[in-house]
């Protein structure tokens, strides 16, 4: 299975935010720190806002921060918010998939594959490898 890109985004920017989940950090910042479109990484923070993941402030002084603790951000979840569709193969419009086994042997798999993901917090994935910092030239805070 495959994430879409718009998916990447929102775990990068919360991956990102999580580090230091009291300080506001800009759009601009994210989107330099990985290299990304500041424009897409946008749309994908207001989405974020709005769904309640992150906090906006506005003005000079403005920015973004997480609105929950890592350990209170559920990954599948998250994953779950950020796609459209899981559709592994185009079985809606197959002839024989009424009567196909692989359409629900590939509905487990999916199941599977979240079912992982919910067992994991933007505080686990954040544990797990180390501090990222210097990969995003991240100055000390």
């Amino acid at each position: 299975m495959k994430l879409t890109q718009y998916t990447d985004y929102a775990m990068r920017a919360l991956l990102y935010l999580g580090r230091e989940p009291e300080r506001l950090s800009s759009i601009a910042e994210i989107a330099k720190a990985y290299g990304i479109s500041q424009n897409h990484l946008m749309k994908v923070i207001n989405d974020l806002v709005n769904a309640g993941y992150l906090n906006s402030v506005r003005g000079r002084n403005g920015g973004v921060r997480l609105a929950r603790k890592p350990s209170e951000i559920n990954v599948g979840a998250l994953i779950r918010h950020t796609e459209d569709s899981f559709d592994l193969v185009g079985c809606g419009s197959c002839i024989i998939a009424p009567a196909c086994g692989l359409t629900s042997v590939l509905g487990e798999a999916l199941e599977a594959f979240l079912a992982v993901l919910d067992r994991y917090s933007l505080a686990d994935v954040l544990a797990r490898r180390g501090d990222f910092a210097h990969l995003l030239n991240i100055k000390p805070a």
